[in-house]
């Protein structure tokens, strides 16, 4: 029987891209998966597609900064099974334009990315942490970004805060049996990345890393099967790098 088996976890930016793909995987090794995304028909198409499969998912809408909203969901998800048993913070603005020179964004817009890829981890974990200390095995995954360690970037520079608050998190939260880890996704060929990135942009960074071909989803989703099961006991505040060794350092 899978460890995975009546456990429940909550995905926020689960409505599409890796938080769907690990609701998937986690939902098909028998867990109650909650997609949390702030546009809740994505959230729910996503939880109906997995229940399609035999998975038991359920979709919420909810904006990741909205402190109260998030204790109503998380609160929401505990109902299921007494409890959390994994929060995998993964909703983060990312697009172009977010990836933008902080002279060209402006305050307005980089208050805003801080606010949603930092502050919202804040926001969830908080709103997570009642309903799942003492639970054997609690675990919190982030997702950081390669970006976090190549510097350059505002949206980078919130992803290094992601990298931080791992550490934090998993400093204050241990005595609560809770680990807390983070995974840097390098280039990975989504569906909308394939749509979306300009060739000479793949080819110049799949030139820096040091394993040849193609990132995927199922990379990220690995890792982080691997991060929240009971084979990393003795893994927290640690944060890992999935980039082909495109961002690798010490």
């Amino acid at each position: 029987m899978s460890e995975w088996q009546g456990r429940t976890a909550v995905i926020t930016g689960g409505g599409r891209g890796f938080g769907k793909a690990f609701g998937v995987a986690l939902a098909a090794r028998g867990a109650h998966v909650v997609l949390v995304d702030i546009d809740s028909a994505e959230a729910e198409a996503a939880a109906q597609d997995i229940r399609k499969q035999g998975g038991s998912a359920l979709g919420v809408g909810g904006d990741v900064t909205n402190e109260a909203r998030m204790a109503q969901v998380m609160a929401q998800a505990a109902q299921a099974n007494g409890g959390i048993d994994l929060l995998v913070n993964n909703a983060g603005l990312h697009s172009d334009e977010y990836s933008r020179p902080i002279l060209d964004m402006g305050l307005a817009k980089v208050r805003r990315l801080f606010e949603v890829n930092v502050m919202g981890v804040v926001c969830c974990t908080l709103a997570a942490h009642p309903h799942m200390q003492g639970r054997v095995g609690a675990s919190i995954v982030n997702i950081s970004s390669s970006a976090a360690h190549l510097g350059g970037s505002a949206y980078g520079n919130s992803k290094l805060a992601v990298a931080g608050l791992t550490i934090t998190f998993a400093r204050e939260l241990g005595v609560d049996g809770i680990r807390v880890n983070a995974i840097s996704p390098g280039l990975i060929l989504t569906e909308t990345i394939r749509s979306e990135l300009p060739e000479a942009t793949r080819q110049r960074v799949q030139a820096m890393q040091m394993i040849t071909g193609d990132g995927l989803e199922d990379d990220i989703v690995e890792a982080l099967l691997y991060l929240a099961s009971t084979k990393a006991r003795f893994v927290t505040g640690e944060t890992l790098r999935v980039t082909g060794g495109m961002a690798a350092g010490v």
